[in-house]
């Protein structure tokens, strides 16, 4: 029951505040919107002031991010290139000595 007692009386607030702006006090309600639409502009403009500062930090961030993440991976790609490319040259050198053990006939 004091739910519903709670809806009604809400519903009764409403309506005695539409009344009471729309009849009594027009004029200030009016001033009043009127009156915070330039600091919601302003401080609206001001969030998206800072919103587009911290996102083109967070591009700079993420660039950079990318770019050492390719060095690191071209670094190691490098390495193991180097590592393929020695152990071919162990393989032929083992080869080679093999070759040269073997017992001519």
């Amino acid at each position: 029951m004091g739910k519903f007692l709670a809806i009604l009386g809400g519903l009764a607030a409403m309506a005695g505040g539409v009344i009471l702006v729309v009849f009594v006090w027009w004029q200030e309600f009016y001033e009043l919107v009127f009156g915070c639409i330039p600091p919601f502009l302003f401080f609206g403009g001001l969030i998206a002031f800072i919103a587009g500062i911290s996102g083109i930090k967070d591009a700079r961030r993420t660039k950079k991010l990318e770019e050492e993440t390719e060095e690191e991976v071209a670094e190691v790609e490098e390495e193991k290139v180097e590592e393929a490319a020695e152990e071919i040259k162990e393989e032929e050198v083992a080869e080679v000595e093999e070759e040269e053990e073997e017992p001519k006939e």
